[in-house]
């Protein structure tokens, strides 16, 4: 059984969709159809730009979206998903992919996040860490010690999860975790606390948008962040989506549940390969691979 799975933040690099642009008139018309609703030319960024015109929020974001919605758009039969799952700004692009959101309508809300979330940085000071080679329950302990300033954000694999709150918060759980053994423990090069209570602001701005977004069913259950479950119902999609921001990426138990319920086969759908190593990581019993366009 095929599962399709959608990068988020972090996947990025300089030239990426220029082969998709270049060789499908399809796809040249979707990317066009970007720089007209975004306002401003994001081709000319993606496929010419330097890694830190890239790494602009506003730049970063809506670029991997497009990169894996019109991927998915140009492969034809061969993408036939039986469940599809996206980490973080993934679940945006595998929404659009599974037919729950219109293309026009997920960039919308792509391009407001990235803009939502960079307020928000503003307003609340926050980072992010990488914790390597220690239990969840310990750093979720550690964490839970320190009354919110710093929480769980991302558990992308068995010993592998990232910890987001307050500068100092972060800090503090550094500390504390490296008295306790911990030896890797890895500051993120990013503008702020994602996926905690910092983002608070942003998600009041994205729940607005969201609620006047159209929602249909999609064609296939969307494992979502928030619960790491299979969703299918547009009113709960919502609800997920809009908890999405402050709440961790449950990945790990987002791919074991995949796994549980058929999947064999995992195809990412997007730049890069990160998600096919956490995949590898989670489960060795599974393939994954990357979506080829035109294949």
């Amino acid at each position: 059984m095929k599962a399709f799975v959608f990068p988020g933040q972090g996947a990025q690099f300089p030239g990426m969709g220029k082969d998709l642009y270049e060789g499908y008139p399809s796809a040249r018309e979707m990317f066009e159809k970007a720089n007209v609703l975004l306002g401003f030319r994001i081709t000319d960024i993606m496929f010419s730009g330097t890694d830190e015109e890239l790494r602009q929020t506003r730049v970063t974001q809506p670029a991997i979206f497009l990169h894996s919605v019109i991927l998915t758009a140009i492969s034809g039969d061969a993408f036939a998903p039986a469940m599809v799952a996206g980490h973080s700004l993934g679940e945006f692009s595998a929404l659009v992919a599974a037919g729950a959101l219109s293309f026009e309508e997920g960039l919308a809300l792509v391009a407001g996040r990235a803009s939502a979330m960079q307020r928000a940085c503003g307003i609340n000071p926050s980072t992010m860490a990488a914790v390597l080679g220690m239990d969840d329950a310990v750093v979720e302990e550690v964490c839970a010690g320190l009354e919110g300033a710093v929480v769980p954000a991302n558990y992308n694999s068995p010993g592998q999860i990232v910890i987001s709150g307050t500068t100092e918060g972060v800090a503090r759980a550094t500390e504390e975790l490296k008295n306790i053994g911990g030896k890797r423990i890895i500051p993120l090069s990013v503008s702020g606390g994602f996926h905690s209570p910092c983002m608070e602001p942003a998600r009041l701005e994205l729940e607005e948008a969201i609620r006047k977004a159209q929602f249909t069913r999609p064609v296939c259950p969307v494992y979502q962040n928030v619960t790491g479950m299979p969703v299918t119902e547009p009113a709960e999609i919502m609800a997920n989506l809009i908890a999405q921001l402050t709440s961790p990426v449950r990945w790990t138990q987002t791919i074991q549940n995949m796994i549980s319920d058929g999947a064999t086969e995992f195809i990412e759908a997007g730049p890069g390969n990160v998600l096919q190593g956490l995949i590898r990581k989670i489960s060795p019993a599974v393939t994954a691979s990357a979506l080829k366009a035109g294949s």
